[in-house]
């Protein structure tokens, strides 16, 4: 009768004194927990009896054991909003919350607390409200991914103040507005970032400014932008990756000039014309080539040298123009 009470006792004192993580942070990350409803008990495994930096999806500095890292994907009956409570995880640099179809709600101001955080995840869920500009906040962001949400309203174009930040990923969300003529202007530090807006409702002309920027890829399709988004191309960028389909661009694709890395080229249905420039051939990593649904013209290129490619381009790839002709194509008369 009298050995459980001891044992206990000694298990109790052996986890204690085992015990690395921050108090702050522990009490930051059980308010995290208990702000959930839940069919069951939420992170079964944060016991306040263990250490927190052993709990599910936290990671803690080996030096300093702060918590750093918090990644919770997926969670499919997590029920509730983003807790104010990480805003207390003061030294938290990834923050993930991916696959988590209940959490709902808007971010919360405390998130731009986070002055540490170099990646924020939020994906896949069902937030809503705008892109907030106290996001600007976080000066060591150099991944922000809010990709597959029910976000809405503009764009901050403050967002593009962050030095280090090389990836926007604001894809399938509610967004609407123009792209801001700030994204031109992306400081130098966030060499070849990645800007994808894909699936949301923008609108107003693709600004010229974004001529200046060295996308490695650039994905803005199904949107209602327009204007000449000639700018993304360019012999000296290193882009490998422009889609630029399902929008109202219209410019001549015959001044368009094509770098070698390029890998997917998608420029379908929009209103682009003019001929395809046969300098498309010296693009040898294209995998990936769809230019139908536009009002193009003239002989399609041939001699193409693709190094990772060895089928021809189907008639997929050029159909519904203008007057495009030849091979797969019907012959040039």
């Amino acid at each position: 009768m009298i050995i459980l009470p001891i044992l206990f006792l000694i298990l109790s004192t052996h986890y204690s004194s085992a015990e690395l993580c921050h108090p702050k942070d522990k009490a930051a990350l059980l308010a995290f927990k208990h702000s959930f409803s839940y069919p069951a008990n939420p992170f079964a495994t944060w016991d306040p009896i263990f250490d927190c930096c052993t709990w599910y999806g936290v990671q803690c500095d080996e030096t300093t054991n702060y918590v750093t890292g918090l990644d919770i994907a997926p969670y499919e009956d997590l029920n509730g909003t983003i807790p104010s409570s990480l805003g207390d995880l003061q030294h938290l640099t990834v923050l993930r919350l991916h696959k988590i179809p209940n959490l709902v709600g808007e971010i919360p101001p405390k998130i731009g607390d986070l002055r540490n955080l170099r990646s924020l995840t939020i994906s896949w869920t069902n937030i809503s409200g705008p892109i907030p500009s106290f996001l600007a906040n976080l000066k060591s962001l150099v991944l922000l991914d809010l990709s597959f949400n029910r976000l809405s309203g503009s764009i901050p174009p403050i967002l593009t103040t962050l030095p280090y930040l090389r990836g926007f990923d604001f894809s399938r969300n509610q967004l609407t507005g123009p792209i801001p003529e700030s994204f031109g202007h992306i400081p130098a530090t966030a060499e070849f970032p990645v800007l994808d807006l894909s699936h949301n409702k923008l609108s107003g002309e693709i600004p010229a400014s974004l001529a200046n920027v060295n996308f490695s890829t650039v994905d803005i399709s199904r949107n209602n932008l327009s204007g000449d988004a000639s700018v993304f191309f360019g012999k000296g960028k290193a882009t490998s990756t422009i889609d630029i389909s399902r929008n109202n661009f219209e410019f001549d694709f015959s001044k368009v000039s094509f770098t070698e890395s390029l890998d997917i080229l998608d420029v379908s249905h929009n209103k682009i014309y003019g001929t395809i420039p046969e300098q498309i051939t010296d693009a040898v990593f294209l995998q990936f080539l769809n230019v139908s649904y536009n009002r193009l013209c003239g002989k399609i290129p041939t001699g193409w040298k693709l190094k990772y490619r060895s089928e021809s381009w189907d008639n997929t790839s050029f159909f519904h123009n203008r007057c495009l002709c030849g091979a797969p194509l019907d012959p040039c008369k």
